[in-house]
């Protein structure tokens, strides 16, 4: 093997090692595109609505949104995607609150004005902790699991461990794993993620009705996710909802969308 062969693999060996550590050291910052707000910060948005803040066994500090209209048809909880805090989401889920609902949206840790250590399974439990709320105020059949994107894999998970209404996922993912892969095709990504966000695992033990929406032309959590979810078996209990063209963040502007969550909630 000549000098020149060797210095260019040797390069090429410490570019993969050199991305590999990045990619782990990293993965964090990857995936939770977090956005901090002050503590004093002053959400304003409108019609009635309470700011509230839970804690958690572990210390944390977890902000969220009640949104309360009067005479509601029953409560959204409403996980969202991994980029924004509650100043932005908090306008999103207003589409909600015009159906008559209350919604309840909460940051996740590091987000807006909530504090703790990032975990999976903080995550999970953070997710039931919000659900576990809801049940001191309104009856399991009130309450619509509403999850977006990163959210869809809390969503999921809630509505797998009791007995909501109605589960819906907007642009959901199969598993954070075979995202990562795509993106990464040689790396063992797998073997090094903390965290893997099995989705599809949840889907199988939802109880209750289950509605995904998805857009063809989604380039931020590709269409196929989808396409594979709807296969499991959910005891016929899964509508899923193709929206031509659609990308990851315009399928509110869609008919289909909009008549078909009017005739959901």
């Amino acid at each position: 093997m000549n000098r020149r062969l060797k210095n260019f693999l040797i390069a090429i060996a410490s570019l993969y090692v050199l991305i590999f550590i990045g990619l782990y050291f990293l993965q964090e910052k990857m995936i939770f595109m977090s956005d901090p707000l002050p503590q004093d910060y002053s959400y304003s948005f409108p019609g009635k609505f309470d700011e509230i803040f839970l804690r958690t066994g572990d210390g944390a500090k977890l902000n969220a949104l009640h949104f309360k209209v009067e005479s509601p048809k029953g409560v959204v909880l409403y996980f969202h995607g991994n980029a924004g805090e509650l100043s932005r989401w908090g306008i999103v889920v207003q589409k909600l609150v015009e159906l008559q609902y209350d919604v309840l949206v909460m940051d996740y840790r590091t987000y807006g004005k909530s504090t703790g250590k990032l975990s999976q399974n903080a995550l999970y439990g953070d997710a039931q902790l919000f659900y576990d709320y809801l049940l001191k105020s309104y009856k399991e059949d009130e309450i619509v699991v509403y999850g977006r994107s990163l959210g869809t894999t809390f969503a999921t998970y809630v509505a797998a461990k009791n007995h909501p209404k109605q589960l819906i996922l907007e642009a959901p993912f199969y598993s954070l794993d075979e995202e990562a892969s795509k993106r990464f095709p040689i790396y063992p990504v797998s073997w090094f993620l903390k965290f893997h966000f099995p989705t599809y695992q949840y889907l199988s033990e939802v109880p209750c009705p289950i509605l995904i929406f998805h857009g063809t032309d989604d380039f931020v959590v590709d269409y196929k996710n989808s396409e594979k979810l709807s296969k499991i078996d959910t005891q016929n209990k899964l509508t899923f909802i193709t929206i031509p063209g659609g990308t990851h963040h315009d399928l509110l502007t869609y008919e289909v969308y909009k008549t078909t969550l009017d005739s959901i909630l």
